[in-house]
């Protein structure tokens, strides 16, 4: 049997009125909101993406670089002492590395006994006030006479709880005792006092008076001594340096220590 065909009937209009109407505007208005949550989501990942990139570079790139580290012993006229009373520490910055601030640096130094934890003579965060008798205004040699004879009712003697610094290269002239920036190119030299309770008798210690008026820093660096010196900038990876004293220091005022 053969259907007959004009039982079907054949529509080409769509349908529209208000419903659909409704539902399109509704799909945009959602299409939108999404467009705009994606793109505040990728602008907040891409402002994190970079600030974290700009500090793993600055961790990466700050690098301290000690170049070498000098003894000092204490002397009258006639007699030094048995124990190093000073350390110079000369100190560089790695090529390429962001500028690193000496007020922020952390220097941990033991003798494997006792540790002193130091910071630098200008830095009045930690303790609430600078290092006694510190200015900005002095010259290095005159801070680290303070450092080795200074003390105050908190935290103490100088000696145990900070370090000075004198510049040896500043191309720029950014360095100075109240501002010490070092830009890559800049070498220190980092004073730490050692001084041994039983050396508080001498007179000198590396051209500088002290009329035996030094003070004790806990630490004591006689000859067979292991010593560690770690160093910890604001940013950056930590430098250590680990070395063991001669074991005699013989007749001289000045012992190479490391490397």
């Amino acid at each position: 049997m053969v259907p007959n065909s004009n039982l079907f009937s054949r529509s080409n209009t769509a349908q529209v009125g208000i419903g659909t109407l409704i539902i399109f505007i509704a799909m945009v208005l959602i299409a939108a909101v999404a467009a705009s949550v994606l793109i505040q989501t990728s602008g907040t990942l891409q402002q994190q993406a970079q600030s974290t990139g700009k500090q793993a570079t600055q961790e990466v790139s700050s690098n301290l670089i000690i170049k070498s580290i000098e003894g000092v012993r204490a002397k009258t006229s006639s007699t030094m002492a048995s124990n190093i009373s000073l350390l110079k520490v000369k100190v560089g910055l790695n090529v390429g590395s962001s500028p690193v601030d000496l007020n922020q640096l952390i220097i941990t130094i033991t003798d494997s006994t006792n540790t002193n934890d130091l910071i630098y003579g200008n830095n009045d965060k930690t303790y609430g006030s600078l290092m006694a008798n510190f200015s900005s205004s002095n010259n290095a040699s005159a801070n680290l006479g303070h450092l080795l004879t200074g003390t105050q009712a908190t935290p103490g003697a100088n000696a145990r709880y900070f370090f000075t610094v004198q510049k040896i290269r500043d191309e720029d002239i950014s360095f100075s005792q109240g501002n010490p920036i070092m830009n890559t190119g800049d070498l220190v030299t980092i004073y730490i006092s050692v001084v041994a309770d039983g050396d508080l008798s001498y007179t000198t210690i590396d051209g500088v008076t002290t009329n035996s008026n030094q003070k004790d820093s806990n630490l004591d660096v006689a000859p067979r001594s292991a010593v560690s010196i770690v160093m910890t900038p604001e940013a950056g990876a930590t430098t250590k340096a680990e070395f063991i004293t001669p074991s005699s220091y013989g007749t001289r005022e000045t012992i190479q220590l490391y490397p």
